[in-house]
């Protein structure tokens, strides 16, 4: 199997599950052979009404197929989390994507450690050449960073079956109207291949410096009622023709 194909399926398996959450209580959807399963959880739920508290986030989807088949190649992902919740990127030094690509997991931790702001684990099915499917894994770490001019989370995968190789994923940070107004976006189109279908992955993310934090929320409950249910945070997974999406809705109770 060439580098590049390998490349691309740990990229598929990155993007389609960027976090898969400890906690039950994620949402399926379903189309055609194609099964999506996204789930998320923020920690804690106990967050002040006005202002903001440190936080963690985890989200994730897995994917599979209905039928003896491989899952279609996925194309791009966008995950967009409730405008209550904030991402604070100055809080944390920047990596730049040279610094970690290509590296070890070793050495990226070494070169960019300061911007860290999550970690979590990557699985693949790899596709061998007159062979059954080879199942791959790995840590996953995740830096503070910027691309093509915006902020954006860094995922660093580094697998060492059938062959040693590393992939850095730019999930880039937008902002957009709405109450799911924070968006993570990363494309695939350029590196999608055939060699492997998706998995799983896991990533929880936050990180706390002193009195600052990467990730901070508050409660959206109005004033007089303790807690609020709120959309947490909408997955959308593009596969060229068709496309999935699922929206979690979770509780949190109000301090203030």
């Amino acid at each position: 199997m060439s580098g590049s194909r390998w490349k691309a399926t740990l990229f598929l398996t990155l993007l389609l599950c960027l976090a898969l959450a400890a906690a039950a209580g994620g949402e399926v959807v379903q189309k055609g052979n194609v099964r999506l399963r996204f789930e998320g959880q923020m920690t804690p739920k106990d967050l002040p009404r006005t202002g903001e508290a440190p936080v963690h986030v985890a989200v994730g989807a897995k994917i599979t197929a209905l039928k003896a088949a491989d899952p279609p190649q996925l194309k791009k992902i966008a995950i967009a989390i409730n405008s209550k919740g904030r991402f604070s990127p100055s809080v944390v030094p920047v990596c730049t994507v040279r610094e970690i690509q290509p590296s070890t997991t070793q050495n990226a931790l070494k070169a960019c450690g300061d911007s860290l702001v999550g970690s979590g684990q990557f699985g693949a099915e790899v596709l061998l050449p007159q062979q059954a499917a080879f199942p791959s894994g790995g840590k996953l770490y995740a830096f503070n960073g910027r691309y093509e001019g915006h902020p954006a989370i860094l995922a660093h995968v580094y697998g060492t079956e059938p062959v040693p190789t590393s992939f850095t994923l730019p999930f880039v940070i937008t902002h957009r109207k709405g109450e799911l107004g924070t968006v993570l976006t990363a494309s695939l189109a350029e590196v999608t291949g055939d060699a492997g279908y998706i998995t799983a992955l896991s990533l929880d993310l936050g990180r706390t410096i002193g009195r600052r934090s990467y990730l901070s929320a508050s409660c959206p409950a109005p004033k007089g009622f303790g807690s609020a249910s709120f959309p947490f945070a909408k997955a959308s997974f593009d596969f060229g023709k068709s496309s999935l999406s699922s929206t979690l809705t979770r509780t949190c109770k109000a301090r203030g």
